[in-house]
């Protein structure tokens, strides 16, 4: 029996998520085209399993920033960024000044 849809196209896509140091939520989907960053974000669950709201989540892919509005290729990964735990040039700072005092 032939599938409605046997004709749409389909990409793969994956969804990755760090919610901690060393743990990763990876979810493959296989989507019908054309879909965004945000339609692949919310069919991969990964907001409930992680009670994460979508607005003001920074989005990329394959480590560039996107909008969520963004349209996916056949293979695209699309990663959710945590904010940063401290500010990268003040730590290094602070590594210079406890190397001086060493």
């Amino acid at each position: 029996m032939a599938h409605a849809d046997a004709g749409a196209a389909e990409i793969a896509v994956e969804v990755i998520y760090c919610p901690a140091p060393g743990q990763v939520d990876r979810s493959e989907l296989r989507l019908p085209t054309p879909v965004t960053a945000r339609e692949a974000l919310l069919a991969s669950g990964v907001l409930a399993r992680h009670a994460l709201v979508f607005e003001g989540l920074r989005l990329g892919i394959w480590c560039r920033a996107c909008e969520p509005e963004a349209l996916l290729r056949d293979h695209d990964r699309v990663e959710i960024y945590r904010p940063l735990a401290a500010d990268p040039k003040e730590s290094r700072r602070e590594r210079a000044r406890r190397l001086r005092t060493a």
